[in-house]
C-alpha cells in the first residue's frame, strides 16, 4: 500500500538532528562484501529502502547477514551464487549496478538485470561496460533488460572515464582490486563515498593509490581479507536538514557529520545569508529570513553536489531577485520545479538542464508528487514552509535515501505524518 506525508507548514523547528550514515557510501561497500570470503562488519548502515533492498539482494544469493546491532551487520560471501541474483530487486535501484564490479572479479560468468532507479533521465550504463571490458570481459546484451557477463581472466588496464561517473569508478575500483596487473583509472569520481569505497578495500589488503583524486592507480592482489568499517556520515542528508534550518522559524543543530565533505554548499549558503555556525563534526543554523539570489551549478565533487541541487532550489524560491540553477549531469533533475510552480514559485525552465527562479514566492500547501529521492525531499522542505497543507504523495521515493525523516522532523517539532492511501 502506497503512503503520502501531511505536512503543516510554517512551524518553528528547533532541535538537535543526528546524519544517518552515507546512503551512497551504503552501496558500494554492501557489494564489496562479495569481494571476499571472510567475514565482513559494517557500521553506521543508514536503514533505508535502497540499502535494505541491496542487503536482501545479496541474502538471495546465498550470503549470510546477521545484525549485530539496529545499524551494525556482518556480512559473509562464502557461499554466494550469482544464478540466484533476484531480477526483481535488481531493477528497484539504480546502486545495484555496483554489483557488476564485485561480481566480475569473483565470477567468471554472471547475468544481471538491468539496474532500476531515480526519474533524473538518461543515465546509461555504457561508461560501465566500456571501462569493465578493458579489464578482460565480454559483455552482451547492452541493449536488453540484462546483461551477460563472460570472463576467462581479468587484467589491468589503463582505463579513461568518459565521464567522472561515480559508481563506474566504484564497480572499476572493485573488479580491478582482484585484477592481476596494474590498473590506472583517468577521469576518476572522487566523491566522499568513492573515497570510502576506497580506504575501506585498502584495510582489506588492497593496494589503491590516488583515493580521493580523479587518478587512480591499483594494483591487482590475489585476495582480499575480512575487514570491519564504519560509513561515513551522509553529507546529502546533512545538507537537507541545514536548508531546513535556514528556511523554518528557529534554530537547528544538525550533528554527527562532516563539515568538509560539504564546503563548496556551505559556502553558497554564506553567499546567499544563511545564518549558521560550522563546528567540528556539526552545523548549527538558525531562520535567515534576509536572502539573496545567486547562481549554482552542479558539479562533480568537490564541486556543488547535483543531489543537494533540488532542496537548493526550494531554498531560492524565498531568495531575493533572479537565480539561475544549472545541472549539466542530468536533463530531468528538475521535475520538481514544476511541484513547486503549483505551489506559487515563480520559476522558469529555459532547457532540461537550466531553470531562473524568482524570489521572493510565498508558498501555498497542495497535494504534489515526489519523482525521485530528492526531488522528494525538496517537496517535504516546500510543504514545512508553506502556508496551509501540503500532501507529498509517492514517498517511496524518499524512503529510499532517508531514514525515517518523518520522525526526525517530528523531533524538531514540525507538524507530519505518514498516512496510507486507501485504494
Amino acid at each position: 500500500m502506497s503512503e503520502k506525508f501531511v505536512i503543516h507548514g510554517g512551524k518553528p523547528l528547533n532541535g538537535i538532528v543526528e546524519v544517518s550514515g552515507s546512503k551512497n557510501a551504503a552501496g558500494p561497500i554492501l557489494a564489496s562484501t562479495i569481494l571476499t570470503k571472510e567475514d565482513v562488519i559494517i557500521d553506521n548502515l543508514p536503514l533505508v529502502a535502497d540499502v535494505i533492498n541491496m542487503i536482501e539482494i545479496l541474502k538471495g544469493m546465498g550470503a549470510e547477514v546477521d545484525w549485530l546491532s539496529e545499524r551494525k551487520i556482518k556480512v559473509n560471501t562464502r557461499d554466494l551464487d550469482p544464478k540466484k541474483i533476484d531480477s526483481k530487486k535488481i531493477s528497484k535501484a539504480r546502486v545495484s549496478v555496483l554489483l557488476m564490479g564485485s561480481l566480475l572479479a569473483r565470477f567468471k560468468n554472471f547475468k544481471i538485470a538491468h539496474p532500476g532507479g531515480d526519474r533524473i533521465g538518461v543515465r546509461p550504463i555504457s561508461t560501465h561496460i566500456l571501462a569493465l571490458e578493458k579489464l578482460g570481459t565480454k559483455i552482451s546484451n547492452h541493449s536488453g533488460d540484462s546483461y551477460n557477463f563472460e570472463t576467462e581472466r581479468l587484467h589491468g588496464a589503463e582505463i579513461i572515464l568518459k565521464e567522472f561517473s561515480v559508481t563506474a569508478t566504484e564497480n572499476l575500483i572493485m573488479a580491478a582490486c582482484l585484477s592481476p596487473g596494474m590498473t590506472k583509472i583517468s577521469g576518476a569520481a572522487c566523491e566522499p563515498h568513492v573515497q570510502d569505497l576506497g580506504n575501506m578495500l585498502n584495510k582489506m589488503g588492497a593496494k589503491i593509490k590516488g583515493i580521493g583524486t580523479h587518478t587512480i592507480e591499483i594494483e591487482g592482489v590475489n585476495k582480499l581479507n575480512g575487514v570491519s568499517h564504519s560509513l561515513i556520515p551522509d553529507p546529502i542528508e546533512a545538507g537537507t536538514f541545514i536548508i531546513i534550518g535556514c528556511i523554518t522559524h528557529g534554530d537547528i543543530e544538525v550533528r554527527k557529520i562532516n563539515p568538509e565533505h560539504l564546503v563548496l554548499f556551505l559556502d553558497k549558503l554564506e553567499e546567499i545569508g544563511v545564518n549558521f555556525e560550522v563546528r567540528s563534526d556539526s552545523v548549527k543554523v538558525s531562520y535567515s529570513p534576509h536572502l539573496e539570489a545567486v547562481k549554482v551549478q552542479a558539479l562533480p565533487y568537490p564541486g556543488f553536489p547535483t543531489d543537494l541541487l533540488p532542496m537548493f532550489s526550494t531554498l531560492l524560491t524565498q531568495a531575493e531577485g533572479k537565480s539561475l540553477v544549472h545541472d549539466p549531469l542530468y536533463e530531468n533533475r528538475f521535475g520538481h520545479l514544476q511541484e513547486l510552480k503549483k505551489m506559487g514559485a515563480d520559476i522558469e525552465l529555459v532547457d532540461p538542464h537550466r531553470a531562473l527562479i524568482f524570489g521572493k514566492s510565498p508558498l501555498s500547501g497542495l497535494k504534489i508528487e515526489s519523482w525521485d529521492i530528492r526531488a522528494g525531499a525538496s517537496l517535504v522542505i516546500a510543504g514545512l514552509m508553506a502556508k496551509g497543507v501540503t500532501t507529498v504523495e509517492n514517498i517511496y521515493q524518499i524512503d529510499r535515501g532517508y531514514e525515517k525523516i518523518e520522525e526526525k522532523l517530528k523531533a524538531l517539532r514540525a507538524d507530519i505524518k505518514r498516512v496510507k492511501n486507501i485504494i
